[in-house]
């Protein structure tokens, strides 16, 4: 797609609205201001199933939202931990063991059964993650994301890194609507480059040089953010106690 556009929020705008339009969008509508469901989010997840990356991770890290609840199944199903963070951040991340949850992988691949059978672990107990899926609202063929605009998935990847559980050279996909797909798009320095593209048609193998944030970069980071979310308190203070 080579639409120009000015900023993330057009880009968003135009997702969103395009996909309610052509009636791509699932449940849950209206998919404004959220990490958009849309048809054929079976097949793209099947695609992800079928990468050797996936085959082969045994800790996988895929975030809380609906068109990405298939994945986490599959992962559960697959005997693969589940990493998932809890919406917004607000008490960590979860993690699911596949065989607390044998025989209620799809319960437990949604939020509500995420928190029945999954822990919330402390940050120094957080296992390394072999393998990353994110949810999009845009991605594009130079390696691009763009999420929803509350930088939730940027931040857990930034945590991650700063915790050292994950690698500059972690593999991260997602799945989305072809609609979602753009030639290109505005990237920040804290966003977070992706290697796969799966969609309903197709698998898209990127291969781009952008380098991936070393962690968070604080000075960015709002007094608001750091109210809400209570493990970037923890991260910072266990990082520089009382110096910054």
């Amino acid at each position: 797609m080579t639409i120009t556009f000015q900023s993330k929020d057009e880009i968003r705008k135009y997702v969103w609205t395009e996909m309610e339009r052509r009636g791509v969008a699932r449940f849950p509508l209206p998919p404004y201001n959220r990490i958009p469901n849309f048809e054929g989010a079976e097949e793209a997840a099947a695609r992800i199933r079928e990468l050797e990356e996936y085959l082969s991770s045994h800790i996988i890290k895929v975030n809380p939202d609906s068109p990405q609840r298939l994945i986490r199944e599959y992962a559960l199903r697959d005997g693969k931990t589940l990493v998932m963070p809890t919406p917004r951040l607000k008490k960590g991340f979860l993690v699911l063991k596949p065989r607390v949850v044998r025989g209620r992988e799809r319960h437990a691949s949604t939020i509500r059964g995420s928190f029945k059978y999954g822990i919330i672990y402390p940050l120094e107990k957080l296992p390394f993650i072999d393998f990353i899926v994110e949810g999009s609202v845009a991605v594009s063929l130079d390696c691009g994301r763009i999420g929803k605009g509350e930088g939730y998935a940027e931040l857990e990847y930034a945590v991650l890194r700063e915790l050292n559980r994950v690698e500059d050279t972690t593999p991260i996909a997602t799945t989305v609507h072809d609609i979602q797909v753009f030639k290109t798009l505005p990237q920040d320095i804290f966003d977070v480059p992706i290697d796969v593209i799966a969609t309903p048609t197709r698998l898209l193998r990127l291969e781009c040089d952008k380098p991936r944030p070393k962690g968070i970069y604080w000075d960015r980071l709002s007094n608001e953010k750091l109210k809400k979310i209570p493990l970037l308190r923890i991260l910072k203070k266990k990082l520089f106690g009382g110096q910054r």
